[in-house]
């Protein structure tokens, strides 16, 4: 699943290109991806509406358009927004994307918004998981799966007493915890194994029984791991594209997330994997403790 860095790189290629935008038209033919409104609502409401800003919560990327509605989509576990130009043949996309993307994008893009410029707006989802929500601003902000979103580890408001109050008496384990968006909002699978090595935590520690210089060891690790994922256009170990189709580059960076086997960068020991509820912990039982 795209976590804060991919999001956040999408996000920002977008607002070059499509502000000040109007939406023409929409294909579809996963309908099950629209949420809500009913579908010849949503068909009907969006035309014509201008793109008046794009940003990033958590995971959520909210397109704020005219006449006070949100556009909100979430990408899921392998969707991604893309940015070209499309025709639509016999009801399959055909893709003008540069590069290798081309045959794979084809294959998965069930949803296009059409632009006043002619370009488009599509999204590619080869398990079609991702989840597409329009409706009035005041409706979408107010969704509980918003409201109960936890602090952004980047901004700057974000510090280290914040880091102590949103962990709390929390008594999960510290990765599964990093985790929980309504801990900490844009941390997932990749990100919390990097984070948790380079600080040496065991991704097993409970949360609440960790000391100070432990947690600031992970304070600090979170905006310096986080800010250059973002700087380097986020990871792409499987589905992640940004919207020219391009992989980002911090899979070259990545130290234990998928390296089972490998030895540790640190100290040569075997890095491992465990299995953590539906997850997966990669660590050095060296570096990182119990």
């Amino acid at each position: 699943m795209p976590e804060l860095p991919e999001v956040e790189t999408v996000v920002n290629d977008l607002k070059n290109k499509i502000i000040g935008r109007k939406i023409k038209s929409v294909w579809f033919d996963a309908s099950k991806l629209i949420k809500r409104p009913k579908l010849a609502v949503f068909v009907k409401e969006i035309r014509g509406l201008k793109i008046g800003n794009i940003k990033r919560r958590a995971k959520n990327i909210l397109i704020y358009l005219s006449s006070d509605k949100i556009l909100l989509v979430h990408q899921k576990m392998t969707g991604h927004l893309l940015y070209g130009k499309w025709l639509i043949r016999n009801k399959k996309p055909i893709s003008s994307l540069p590069g290798v993307m081309r045959e794979k994008v084809n294959d998965y893009i069930h949803l296009i918004f059409y632009l006043d410029n002619g370009w488009q707006i599509a999204l590619s989802d080869l398990r079609k998981f991702a989840k597409v929500v329009f409706g009035p601003k005041d409706e979408i902000e107010s969704l509980e799966e918003l409201k109960k979103l936890g602090p952004e580890p980047l901004e700057r408001n974000f510090d280290f007493k914040k880091f102590q109050q949103a962990l709390k008496d929390k008594k999960g384990k510290i990765k599964q915890v990093l985790m929980d968006q309504t801990v900490i909002s844009g941390i997932g699978n990749i990100y919390s194994d990097e984070i948790l090595w380079l600080a040496k935590i065991h991704p097993f520690r409970p949360a609440n029984q960790l000391k100070d210089p432990e947690m600031k060891k992970i304070f600090h690790f979170i905006k310096a791991v986080l800010k250059k994922a973002v700087k380097l256009r986020g990871t792409s170990v499987s589905d992640f594209r940004d919207p020219e189709g391009k992989s980002g580059h911090y899979a070259n960076q990545l130290y234990v997330y998928q390296r089972e086997g490998e030895k540790c960068p640190r100290c040569q020991g075997a890095i491992k994997r465990l299995k953590m509820g539906s997850r997966s912990a990669h660590f050095c039982p060296n570096c990182q403790k119990l």
